[in-house]
């Protein structure tokens, strides 16, 4: 999948953070579901969300 490739808002909507429960935002770029609280980017691949800790990316900031 491509990163201009568009992903279901419905979906992304319904998604939440399995850490902190709470909304996540989507990073069309790095084609990633990005959690602030959580400090975790979960990634996006073949367009299905993957929601495992484990196969997230920590955030620096």
């Amino acid at each position: 999948m491509s990163p201009n490739t568009t992903i279901d808002r419905r979906m992304l909507e319904a998604l939440i953070c399995p850490v902190t429960q709470g909304g996540l935002t989507y990073d069309a770029d790095k084609q990633e579901l990005v959690s602030r609280a959580a400090k975790l980017a979960f990634p996006i691949r073949d367009g299905i969300p993957v929601m495992l800790v484990d196969e997230a990316r920590q955030l620096d900031d």
